[in-house]
């Protein structure tokens, strides 16, 4: 028998959509500050040659690199070299790093643990203040290398660069406001969501220019219709391992209340197979956009001799490089199993199953099922970790092979993919929760109607 909630979501029409009034509020809200963010990244940056820069980033001779991915995520908003041109890249690494910290300075740790909700707005208060510090260190790196560089910059000198790391790290703060307002006020990650708007934006254009590599004879029909086969199979993919769980079986003793039984139900813990989700990916493309990025402003600049070796890291941090996709790959292995381990202990799982009268058949409670749940959870996260990286990296192989064409790696369809699947089951439990509300008013008018009818009793 369907729970109560299978039945609600089964029967939910555009009716029921039309009646939840705060879900329109919150996606209204979320609409405009997507469209506020769009419109940032058409702002230039004071000073900057904007026409030099597109002209940097339409030519294909130029070695652009990692600023592909840059460009990406930030919705063309680097080409274009706009106020919005690091996005929220330094917040992300911000939350990597404190969330590192806090998983082994004893402070930080005993705050993530035991300190609540305050603890958790301490935590988000230091990533704030960590985001400034990293905003500055990247948007100067990037100041100061545009500024050496001849035709970039209008009038290169100490207020150009002032001006552009006061802008580029306002940018970043005020996006990274943005985001926790439509966390808060709208539907789905606000953070997520910036990123996901900044990929589908430039998605019409990167498909116009594959069809007009096609016309121009630069690639074949043939390699048109694999790029679309492969990002057909990998979306098919990413649905079915983002939906994949294994259910573990837990049973409930039966217990004497009065003259009946009760208890002796059965239930099931989820284990999704991707418990990390989406994150371990863009983590790990923040990582590598934080030093490659200023690699790349920095390589044909007049460098001293001692930072000679800055052109050849930067050289090796560009997409079909050996170095590149193994550290990529290594980056993502490593955030899939860190990022698991903070969102599900299973000690503490355990303990709560022990604690309602909950067991897994066969599992000692206690200890026994702590462990047995990390080796399940161990497990899963390898397969989810390959899939993971798979996704990542085979779309990194053919754009080696074929640069021509183009970035639009499998890391952006698999943040494009996972945000619409959390965004869509965001509005779904939003609709849930309205009739819900409604069953329960209509349940009250009714008792209210049948105390004022009901005939009175002598």
């Amino acid at each position: 028998m369907a729970s109560a909630a299978e039945q609600l979501a089964a029967n939910m029409n555009m009716g029921s959509f039309a009646r939840a009034t705060e879900l329109h509020k919150r996606l209204l809200f979320t609409l405009l500050a997507l469209l506020v963010y769009r419109i940032g990244t058409y702002v230039p940056v004071p000073g900057i040659n904007s026409e030099a820069f597109l002209a940097f980033f339409q030519n294909p001779d130029s070695q652009r690199g990692i600023l592909d991915m840059v460009n990406m995520f930030s919705g063309g908003a680097v080409e274009r070299f706009a106020v919005f041109a690091l996005n929220v890249m330094p917040y992300i690494s911000a939350s990597i790093i404190v969330q590192l910290l806090g998983a082994v300075y004893p402070p930080w740790e005993k705050l993530r643990k035991e300190g609540g909700e305050s603890g958790r707005k301490q935590l988000n208060q230091y990533t704030r203040y960590l985001t400034v510090v990293l905003a500055l260190f990247q948007s100067a790196g990037i100041a100061i290398g545009l500024n050496a560089q001849p035709g970039f910059v209008d009038s290169p000198g100490l207020f150009f660069i002032i001006s552009t790391v006061t802008v580029l790290t306002g940018g970043t703060m005020f996006l990274m406001w943005l985001g926790e307002q439509v966390t808060a006020r709208g539907v789905g990650n606000g953070i997520s969501l910036i990123i996901f708007a900044g990929i589908v934006a430039v998605l019409p254009g990167t498909i116009a220019r594959l069809f007009g590599l096609a016309q121009q004879g630069q690639i074949s029909a043939f390699v048109l219709l694999l790029v679309a086969a492969m990002a057909i199979a990998v979306v098919v993919f990413i649905v079915f391992m983002e939906r994949a769980q294994r259910r573990l079986l837990i049973q409930y003793p039966k217990r004497q209340e009065g003259n009946r039984m009760a208890g002796g139900e059965r239930s099931f813990l989820p284990l999704k197979v991707n418990t990390a989700g989406v994150i371990p990916a863009i983590f790990a493309s923040s990582l590598l956009m934080l030093p490659a990025t200023v690699a790349q402003f920095t390589a044909n600049a007049n460098l001293p001799s001692w930072m000679s070796w800055l052109p050849i890291v930067t050289a090796q941090l560009t997409h079909g490089q050996p170095a590149f996709m193994v550290l990529y790959g290594l980056l993502i292995v490593f955030f899939c199993f860190f990022y698991t381990s903070i969102t599900f202990n299973p000690e503490d799982t355990a303990e709560n199953l022990r604690k309602y009268g909950g067991f897994l058949p066969g599992i000692r409670p206690g200890k026994r099922t702590a462990e047995y749940l990390d080796y399940v959870l161990t497990r899963l996260t390898v397969i989810g970790a390959a899939y993971i990286t798979a996704v990542c990296l085979l779309p990194e192989v053919l754009i080696s092979q074929m640069p021509s064409i183009g970035y639009f790696g499998g890391t952006s369809l698999l943040i494009v993919v996972s945000v619409t699947m959390d965004t869509v089951a965001q509005i779904q439990s939003h609709l849930l929760a309205h009739q819900y509300e409604g069953l329960i008013k209509k349940a009250k008018l009714r008792g209210r109607g049948r105390g004022t009818t009901a005939p009175a009793r002598r």
